[in-house]
C-alpha cells in the first residue's frame, strides 16, 4: 500500500532531522520537506495555508485558533530557550539590570511572536516591569508580519510603534534610538525575507556599547527553572484541519516519530561532541545541571505548566480575549500523552 504524501515545512532542527533522514520514519507517511526560517514559515502558513504539517508559533497558534483557524497542534516542542535572555541594551541608556527597563524604548521583531510573549511575561512577573511602562517598537511591517494574518492590534494602553522601513532593530539599538532589543551584533539573525535585522547593515556605531541584559546565561537559566520548573518553548507543529479530519491517525504517528527522533538526537549528542568544542562534555554537564536531563519535553501532560503560563501571558497581554481549555488545542489522540 502506497504511503500518504504530505508536505512538511520546518526549520533545521536536530531533534526533527532523524525523521527526515529516514532514521525514525513517520509510519504510513512520506513527508515532502521544505526547510524554511520560522518567521517565513509562519507568515506563509497563517496567510496561505500552503503545507499539510507546519512548524508553528505557539503564540500565533493561540491567536489564530481564537479566530477560528482550521488547524490542530501536536504536542511536540523541539524549539526552546530562555527567550528573555536574548535582549541586549545600550550602555548609554542607564540600564543596569532588567528592572531598569521601565520607561525605556524596547524593540521586538514582532509583538505577538512567542519570544516576545515570553519576554514581556517574564519581565512582568519576575522583574516587576509592567508591559504598560515600556515604549514597544516592532520591526516587521504589517504586510510581512504574523499579526497581519491574525488581525493583531495592540491592547489598549500599550505604547506601540513601528520601526521605519529603512531601519532595523540592530541599527536603532547601536545608534541608541532603542534602549534594548533582541540583538547582540550588527546582523541579528540569519537572512530571511521577513526580518530587516538580517539585511539592513548596522556596522556603523559603537557595538562595544551593546551589552547583554543577562550577562550570565547559566545563572539566569538556573534561576528561571527553579522558579518555574520548565524551559520555555516557542514552536510546536500543527496539522491543517482538512488533513487531520481525513487522516486522524497522522497526529499520533507524527508524535511517536518525533519521540523516537529525539532519542536518536540524545544519543548522538553524547556520542559525537563537535571536535572544536574542547570542553564539550563539560558544557553538556553544566547544561544538564541548569535545565535537567530532558529539557525538550513532549506531550500535553509534561508541558501543562509551560503551556498554561503561555496561555495566561497571552491573555494578560491582550493577544487572546479568553483562555482556551488546554486539551482542546491539541489533536485528540495526543491529549492524554
Amino acid at each position: 500500500m502506497a504511503k500518504l504524501e504530505l508536505s512538511f515545512v520546518t526549520g533545521k532542527n536536530e531533534r526533527i532531522e532523524p525523521i527526515l533522514d529516514g532514521t525514525t520514519p513517520l509510519e504510513g507517511v512520506d513527508l515532502i520537506p521544505t526547510y524554511s526560517d520560522p518567521s517565513e514559515t509562519f507568515w506563509r502558513q497563517l496567510n496561505f495555508h500552503e503545507f499539510d504539517i507546519s512548524e508553528m508559533s505557539i503564540s500565533s497558534y493561540l491567536i489564530a485558533k481564537a479566530h477560528g483557524a482550521d488547524m490542530v497542534m501536536i504536542p511536540v516542542f523541539p524549539s526552546r530557550r530562555f527567550f528573555h535572555t536574548g535582549h541586549s541594551y545600550h550602555t548609554d541608556s542607564g540600564i543596569k539590570d532588567p528592572g531598569d527597563l521601565t520607561g525605556k524604548r524596547v524593540g521586538v521583531g514582532e509583538y505577538q511572536q512567542t519570544a516576545s510573549l515570553w519576554f514581556r511575561g517574564v519581565m512582568e512577573h519576575d522583574f516587576n516591569v509592567s508591559q504598560f511602562s515600556i515604549d514597544w517598537y516592532m520591526e516587521r511591517s504589517e504586510e510581512l508580519s504574523h499579526g497581519g494574518a491574525t488581525g493583531f492590534t495592540p491592547m489598549e494602553g500599550i505604547k506601540f510603534h513601528r520601526i521605519p522601513s529603512d531601519k532595523s532593530l540592530a541599527s536603532m539599538l547601536v545608534s541608541r534610538e532603542l534602549d534594548s532589543a533582541p540583538v547582540g551584533r550588527a546582523f541579528s539573525s540569519a537572512w530571511n525575507v521577513i526580518d530587516r535585522s538580517s539585511t539592513i547593515r548596522a556596522r556603523e556605531g559603537d557595538w562595544s556599547k551593546v551589552k547583554p541584559l543577562f550577562p550570565n546565561l547559566r545563572e539566569e537559566a538556573t534561576r528561571f527553572v527553579r522558579a518555574h520548573g520548565f524551559v520555555p518553548a516557542n514552536h510546536g507543529y500543527a496539522i491543517r484541519g482538512d488533513i487531520h479530519r481525513k487522516y486522524p491517525w497522522v497526529a499520533f504517528n507524527f508524535y511517536k516519530a518525533c519521540l523516537e527522533a529525539k532519542q536518536v538526537w540524545a544519543e548522538r549528542l553524547t556520542e559525537s561532541v563537535p571536535s572544536a568544542l574542547f570542553f564539550g562534555t563539560e558544557y553538556l554537564r553544566m547544561t544538564r545541571e541548569a535545565v535537567g536531563d530532558d529539557p525538550f519535553v513532549y506531550g500535553v501532560k509534561g508541558n501543562r505548566p509551560m503551556l498554561e503560563t503561555a496561555i495566561s501571558y497571552s491573555h494578560e497581554q491582550g493577544l487572546i480575549k479568553e483562555k482556551p481549555k488546554l486539551e482542546e488545542l491539541f489533536a485528540e489522540s495526543t491529549r492524554d500523552l
